[in-house]
C-alpha cells in the first residue's frame, strides 16, 4: 500500500475539511481545553475565504474553518515552511473572523471565541517545545486574560512521542502527520488501531485519488521546493550583501579613526615641537601656558620629556 503525506495542501484539506468527525477529533486532541464540557461535539464547515469588511482589501485562504453549535470558530492552517510574516498574517486571518460575527447591531457581548490552530513543518523557535499557546494577557500583575482570540503553533520538526498520559490522541494525530509519507509502507499497529487515525490514513492511501489529483500534489511539492530554494537565496544574497557593507562601513571607520589618530598625533608632535623652541628662546613655562592655552602642569611635563 502506497501513501501520500496528508501535510500537502490536497491531502490535508481532504482529511481535514471534509470529515466533520475527524476534524473535531484532530480539534480536540490539539487544543488546550481544560475541561470536558469545553470540548466540541459536532462542527459546520465556514466557506475558508475569509472576505475583509473593506472591499478594497485582499481576501485571505485558510486550509480549513469551521464552527461549534456554541459559535466558537476554528482555524486550521498546515504552514510548510516558516517566514517571519506568518504570524502577522494568523493574527490578521484570526481577527477578520472574531469581527465578522458582528452584525449592523454591534452587540459585541454575543461574540464567540476564534482558535487558531497551526501546524508548521519547520522550527521557528530556540527552544525545545514543540506546543506553543499565545493569549492576550495582563503581564505585570493580574495575569488577567482578554478572551476572544488563541493562538496554537506546533513546531512538527520538534514532535517526539515520548509518552500516551493524558494527550494519548495528541500524541496520535502529530504521529499521523509526521510519520505518514510517500516513504510509508507499513503503518505502526497503534495509529490503525485507533478509529479515527485509521480513517484519516484510509483517506491518502494513494489509490484514493485520481490521476489529476496526484499530478496537483507532485505540482505542490515542485512548488514548495521552488520556493525553497528562492528562500535559501535570498538569505544568502542578503548575508553577502551584510557582509560587504559591513567590510565597506568597517573599513570606512577604520579609516577614518587611523585619520582622526593621525591628526591628534601630528597636532600634538607639532605642539612638542613649538613648545621645544619657545623654551628655547627663553620663554617661562607660564607664558608658554599662556600663548598656547595648555595648562602649565602639561607644558612642565612636556619640556621634562624633551629634556631626558
Amino acid at each position: 500500500m502506497k501513501y501520500l503525506d496528508p501535510k500537502a495542501d490536497l491531502t490535508f484539506k481532504k482529511v481535514f475539511g471534509e470529515h466533520q468527525d475527524l476534524v473535531i477529533s484532530f480539534l480536540n486532541a490539539l487544543l488546550p481545553f481544560e475541561k470536558e464540557e469545553e470540548e466540541i461535539r459536532s462542527v459546520e464547515y465556514l466557506s475558508p475565504e475569509l472576505v475583509p469588511l473593506n472591499p478594497l482589501k485582499k481576501d485571505s485562504i485558510v486550509d480549513v474553518r469551521c464552527k461549534d453549535t456554541l459559535g466558537r470558530q476554528f482555524i486550521v492552517e498546515m504552514q510548510m515552511m516558516w517566514t517571519p510574516e506568518y504570524k502577522q498574517r494568523v493574527l490578521f486571518n484570526a481577527s477578520k473572523a472574531y469581527v465578522s460575527q458582528l452584525g449592523k447591531s454591534r452587540h459585541y457581548e454575543f461574540l464567540q471565541p476564534v482558535y487558531s490552530l497551526n501546524l508548521v513543518n519547520d522550527v521557528f523557535c530556540d527552544g525545545d517545545e514543540y506546543y506553543h499557546d499565545y493569549r492576550i494577557v495582563e503581564v505585570a500583575e493580574t495575569k488577567e486574560v482578554i478572551e476572544g482570540l488563541r493562538f496554537i503553533f506546533i513546531e512538527l520538526p520538534k514532535f517526539t512521542p515520548k509518552s500516551y498520559g493524558d494527550k494519548r490522541m495528541q500524541v496520535l494525530w502529530l504521529r499521523y502527520l509526521t510519520e505518514i509519507d510517500e516513504d510509508t509502507r507499513e503503518v505502526p499497529k497503534e495509529l490503525l488501531d485507533n478509529p479515527e487515525i485509521g480513517r484519516a490514513i484510509e483517506e491518502v492511501e494513494e489509490s484514493a485519488f485520481t490521476e489529476e489529483e496526484l499530478l496537483g500534489y507532485d505540482h505542490f511539492w515542485d512548488m514548495l521546493g521552488a520556493s525553497r530554494l528562492l528562500m535559501i537565496g535570498s538569505i544568502r544574497r542578503g548575508m553577502k550583501e551584510g557582509m560587504e557593507k559591513g567590510m565597506k562601513e568597517g573599513m570606512k571607520k577604520g579609516m577614518e579613526k587611523g585619520m582622526k589618530k593621525g591628526l591628534e598625533k601630528g597636532r600634538a608632535e607639532g605642539m612638542r615641537e613649538m613648545i621645544a623652541r619657545m623654551r628655547e628662546r627663553g620663554q617661562s613655562v607660564s607664558r608658554i601656558s599662556e600663548l598656547t592655552g595648555i595648562p602649565e602642569n602639561e607644558v612642565d611635563g612636556m619640556i621634562r620629556n624633551q629634556e631626558r
